[in-house]
């Protein structure tokens, strides 16, 4: 195979790490720098004024935003930045992914503080259930259905969609919708067809809910998402005129609903897909294709949160009656590895990290105590 870039290339969009990471090659004074910090630091430096040479310029996509006043601290560091090079305010463009349910309650806010850099919001999934769960942990009554069931059209998540649109249009901001995670399967017309389906359902939805564009996991899915907000928007750049109709607050947020099924299977993807990213996350892969799926981060924390959220609620029971325990999930986690030992096996690629992968989701869906972030020891982990 050869892979080479078109003539004409998407628009390139910069993720640094959220607040939550550190970086550990670099330390001030003794203490380790933000992660974040260091990647935006980095690539604006060298990079800006190529940027704006080709046409294009310094974009970036900013995760983890918990509260105007982190998104505050990012348009304090893009100021000095652009005054530091010499570039004009506002050359800076920075979309940020609500993924937390803090930032729901805050969304206008955050887009007031980045008013002079702000290229609008997109919604997320896993993330956002993650935070969910994260911070909701010790609530008796909270527990959410398996994730499989927890889709953008349950109401808790529709409205928090819906919110995201109306904040963005009120202020003259751009809505992104979520990223669809299916990507083409080769091999399998039936399974492939099955995938593009599910896209177009994506895709649909977004564009008449009022979303001005969308993420896709591989580029080969761009003509499809594309063509579903042709349908709706025609050849105009974004809906922010048209009203956004259904219930979302506050009150729609907080109703976590469903909390049915939780299955065996359910249990057991969570477990396997768990382990599989870990695996490939410490072999030095941080996007894999599971299941079909174009699996990050997101998926190895909402899967090993809701194990986690599963053992220690009173709620946490299998549609079959059993209450999901330690003891139940441990073999479990034993079975699921040699599973996911034999997939990569098949794929002929090394098995050397998934042990160490499997013992990493043992202590953290297990571990009496939640610990806020599974990539935090993954890290610490790496050479």
């Amino acid at each position: 195979k050869e892979y080479k870039l078109n003539d004409k290339i998407a628009t390139l969009q910069i993720r640094p790490r959220g607040w939550h990471l550190d970086e550990k090659h670099v330390l001030v004074d003794g203490q380790r720098v933000g992660g974040g910090i260091f990647d935006f630091a980095v690539v604006f430096f060298h990079n800006a004024k190529e940027q704006i040479a080709r046409g294009a310029g310094p974009f970036f996509y900013l995760p983890k935003m918990e509260s105007h006043l982190e998104a505050r601290l990012w348009n304090d560091i893009f100021v000095m930045a652009q005054d530091h090079i010499g570039l004009p305010q506002g050359t800076i463009k920075a979309t940020v992914l609500v993924e937390t349910i803090l930032a729901t309650f805050e969304m206008e806010e955050i887009l007031y503080e980045l008013r002079e850099h702000s290229a609008g919001l997109n919604a997320g999934r896993w993330d956002y259930i993650f935070s969910c769960i994260k911070k909701f942990k010790k609530n008796k009554d909270f527990c959410l259905a398996q994730r499989s069931a927890i889709t953008m059209e349950v109401p808790f998540m529709r409205s928090y969609a819906l919110a995201l649109v109306q904040a963005c249009h009120k202020r003259g901001a751009p809505a992104m919708g979520g990223m669809s995670a299916l990507i083409p399967i080769k091999n399998d017309p039936v399974a492939n067809e099955k995938a593009l389906a599910g896209i177009r359902h994506d895709k649909t939805r977004d564009a008449n809910d009022g979303y001005d564009g969308g993420w896709v996991a591989h580029p080969g899915l761009v003509p499809i998402a594309m063509e579903e907000f042709v349908k709706v928007l025609g050849d105009k750049p974004n809906q922010f005129g048209k009203p956004v109709e259904g219930k979302f607050g506050p009150a729609q947020w907080l109703d976590f609903q469903p909390s049915t099924p939780i299955t065996e299977a359910g249990l057991r993807n969570n477990i396997n897909v768990g382990i599989h990213y870990l695996g490939s996350w410490l072999a030095g892969n941080g996007c894999v294709p599971i299941h079909n799926l174009m699996e990050d981060a997101a998926t190895a924390e909402i899967s090993r949160s809701q194990v986690w959220q599963w053992v220690v609620s009173p709620k946490g029971i299998l549609d079959d009656g059993r209450k999901v325990t330690e003891e139940m999930v441990r073999p479990m986690i034993a079975e699921e590895l040699a599973k996911v030992k034999a997939t990569v096996t098949a794929q002929g690629e090394d098995t050397a990290s998934y042990d160490q992968a499997a013992v990493i989701f043992d202590k953290m869906s297990l571990t009496p105590e939640y610990p806020e972030f599974l990539t935090l020891p993954l890290y610490e982990a790496m050479e």
